[in-house]
C-alpha cells in the first residue's frame, strides 16, 4: 500500500510543477492588449485554470503524505 501511495505522490508532485509552469507559461504570454480588455480574457482564464489545477494537485500530495505518515505509525 506505501509502494501505491508513494507513487501516487510522485505523481500529484510532478502534475503540481507541470500546473506551476503552465502557469507561468499563460502568464509571459499575456499581452497590452489582453490586460485592456473588458472581462475576462483568454489569458486570464488559463492562468485561473492552471492555478486551480495547481491548487488541487498540492492538495492531492498533501493527503497523500498524511496517509503515508498514518500508515507508517
Amino acid at each position: 500500500m506505501q509502494i501505491f501511495l508513494t507513487i501516487l505522490l510522485v505523481a500529484a508532485m510532478i502534475a503540481t510543477v507541470f500546473f506551476l509552469i503552465r502557469g507561468i507559461v499563460a502568464f509571459l504570454r499575456t499581452t497590452e492588449a489582453d490586460l485592456m480588455g473588458d472581462g475576462p480574457n483568454q489569458s486570464g482564464l488559463k492562468q485561473n485554470k492552471a492555478m486551480q489545477g495547481r491548487i488541487v494537485m498540492q492538495a492531492a500530495a498533501v493527503l497523500i503524505v498524511v496517509l503515508l505518515l498514518l500508515l507508517s505509525r
